[in-house]
């Protein structure tokens, strides 16, 4: 398969801890549909200190992983939101 477009969308959402409510990246995600997975390159800001872990709730919410021979970011359901 095809590698993501490096330089991505244009239209950016910031992504939220759904248990505490803390700001953990902004994004550039393209489409309209669920946030499912994040590619690490396309992470603008990024305010955790470890990766996949909120810094406030310490609470796990997504999976390093290789989408398309890119590093990405999994999300498990729920646990994240995007505004």
């Amino acid at each position: 398969m095809a590698k993501p477009n490096k330089k991505g969308p244009v239209r950016t959402v910031n992504i939220h801890c759904s248990q505490c409510r803390t700001k953990l990246y902004k994004y550039r995600k393209g489409g309209k549909g669920a946030l499912i997975k994040c590619f690490i390159e396309r992470i603008t800001e990024d305010f955790t200190e470890q990766l996949a872990t909120c810094p406030q709730c310490q609470q796990v919410f997504a999976r390093e992983t290789m989408i398309r021979g890119t590093p990405a970011l999994k999300m498990i359901g729920q646990k994240v939101f995007m505004k």
